[in-house]
């Protein structure tokens, strides 16, 4: 406080307290700070949404050939030649889904030399959630006409062995939530049978 005193009188100077404002320190992230967290976020966010496909995406059925047995194959040579065949086999359906799965039925077709020569037709039926089925089919044919093929035939019977080809196909629906997608599997196999002794010789089975 100041005083300044002159001859009549005395004066006071009392300086006026000024206003204290107080900053607080603003702390700046720095920008590749930033970007790491959103790099971070963003990463986290497509693998949870890759998690939520990969469970919940409907996938095929996978089909495996358990069992295939020739019952019997017989080349009728009068009046014409025809064939008759039989095969019996085991499938192995597995529904990999976490949703259970309702297939209509079981389709087994033989062919020769790329030409169908017939089918045969099993029930269906339903597949829990990651469980798996084995249906058993069994394919016969009886009088089958090979006109186009018979000359390949007629080698095939002169060597003692006749390549077949085998598919097997299962087609459903998934449950899934509300709505019931179709999904299907389907396997084929290459099948040498001996007609001396009546057995399969080989077989290489592959899904598509």
């Amino acid at each position: 406080m100041a005083i300044k005193q002159d001859s009549s009188s005395t004066v006071y100077y009392v300086p006026l307290h000024p206003n204290v404002v107080v900053l607080s320190y603003y702390h700046r992230t720095p920008p590749c700070l930033l970007y790491l967290r959103r790099c971070v976020t963003f990463t986290v966010s497509v693998l949870l949404l890759s998690l939520l496909v990969f469970f919940l995406y409907p996938s095929d059925p996978s089909i495996k050939v358990v069992r295939l047995q020739l019952n019997h194959i017989r080349v009728n040579s009068s009046p014409k030649i025809t064939l008759d065949l039989s095969f019996s086999l085991t499938i192995k359906v597995r529904n990999k889904n976490l949703f259970s799965l309702d297939y209509d039925s079981l389709l087994v077709s033989v062919g020769y030399r790329g030409r169908e020569l017939g089918f045969a037709r099993s029930q269906g039926g339903k597949l829990r959630a990651r469980g798996s089925s084995y249906i058993d089919a069994t394919l016969d044919l009886d009088g089958l006409e090979v006109v186009h093929d018979v000359f390949s035939l007629i080698g095939d019977l002169t060597r003692g062995v006749i390549p077949f080809e085998t598919d097997t196909e299962v087609k459903g629906k998934l449950g899934l939530l509300l709505f019931n997608i179709p999904i299907q599997g389907r396997i084929s196999c290459e099948v040498y049978v001996n007609t001396s002794n009546q057995t399969i010789v080989h077989q290489d089975c592959y899904p598509e």
